[in-house]
């Protein structure tokens, strides 16, 4: 009995030593908004350690720069600005030359997923240049700065964060932490956000490891699996000039998703010019050329190259550098 009483003081001065300890040690705050929040859902997702990811996590920046990036896309330029930045003479010869080079690899997976060679190659090209640009960015800042201090597209960017740090050590090309991208923590030759890995990365050399920077085949096969599983039509077309007469409809359309019949289009003033399926599903696509306005029907697979990069001008960029290419492959056999 006598040493209840004497107990009581002591259990209170603990309780209020541990409070105080709480409340004043810094390190125990977020290094970033809601990083507490995020790392719990993390470890409960994976059961990784709590410890190691806020380490993580706190290594990582928030780079203005990045918010800087993100304000300016090149996709809000008229075509007549954007087109410049891709089809040079350069990224059209860089591309006949990488098509050759790897021509049996490019052209199985071509085969293997059912997409044009060509269209591969030309993501490659204009997302990095054949592998020569992939980004000078720390992934992990790219994705803290956007998903943690980017209110616009906070949401989208917190998620690809989330799926970063629960990816599978190899479904990357190294420590996270190590990782170089794009402003928007898109990696490899190819630019896939971390959900992309995840859904549409394929291990095409068999190693074991999904490796996006350095593994050729991983990295096309990849491309092409995306591509497939986004709904492309071996063979099908993509895109074709549409010649609208004087009192041609205004058409406004909400994305590249086709829903008219190429031949209710015609019925509304514009005409293809060349010869097509009347029944083929279709959209119409308006462009701001360097001589005034550009009309084009697109098709299901301008469509499909959307869902890589929303951005119509994006498509048509690919879709013309991909012609390109291949016309020069035609020529370099002709020429043999």
């Amino acid at each position: 009995m006598p040493v209840i009483p004497a107990l009581r003081p002591l259990r209170f001065l603990a309780a209020l030593s541990l409070f105080w300890m709480g409340a004043l040690t810094p390190a125990l705050a977020d290094t970033h908004p809601g990083q507490a929040e995020l790392v719990r859902e993390v470890s409960a997702d994976t059961g990784k350690d709590p410890q190691a990811l806020n380490a993580l996590l706190d290594g990582a920046q928030m780079q203005q720069s990045i918010l800087d990036a993100i304000s300016r896309p090149a996709e809000g330029k008229p075509w007549k600005d954007y087109r410049p930045i891709f089809i040079t003479n350069q990224r059209i010869s860089d591309g006949i030359a990488f098509y050759l080079a790897h021509r049996d690899l490019v052209e199985r997976i071509g085969r293997q997923y059912q997409v044009a060679p060509e269209y591969i190659v030309a993501i490659v090209g204009v997302e990095t240049s054949y592998g020569r640009n992939t980004g000078k960015y720390k992934v992990l800042d790219a994705l803290v700065t956007l998903g943690l201090y980017y209110p616009p597209r906070a949401a989208f960017f917190r998620n690809e964060l989330k799926t970063l740090l629960e990816l599978p050590d190899n479904h990357l090309a190294g420590p996270i932490d190590t990782l170089t991208g794009s402003y928007a923590g898109a990696q490899g030759w190819g630019q896939f956000m971390p959900s992309s890995i995840r859904d549409y990365g394929v291990d095409a050399d068999g190693d074991g490891h999904i490796d996006m920077m350095n593994s050729l085949p991983d990295i096309l096969a990849s491309v092409a699996n995306y591509f497939a599983k986004h709904g492309w039509v071996n063979g099908g077309p993509v895109a074709a000039w549409a010649q609208p007469d004087v009192a041609a409809k205004p058409v406004t359309v909400k994305d590249a998703n086709p829903q008219w019949p190429l031949e209710q289009l015609e019925a509304w003033g514009y005409t293809p010019l060349r010869a097509m399926n009347p029944g083929k599903p279709s959209s119409l696509q308006k462009l701001e050329g360097v001589y005034g306005p550009e009309y084009w029907f697109t098709f299901q697979n301008f469509y499909v190259i959307t869902r890589y990069n929303r951005s119509p001008l994006y498509a048509m960029a690919v879709n013309q550098l991909a012609q390109e290419i291949i016309s020069g492959v035609h020529q370099a056999d002709q020429a043999r």
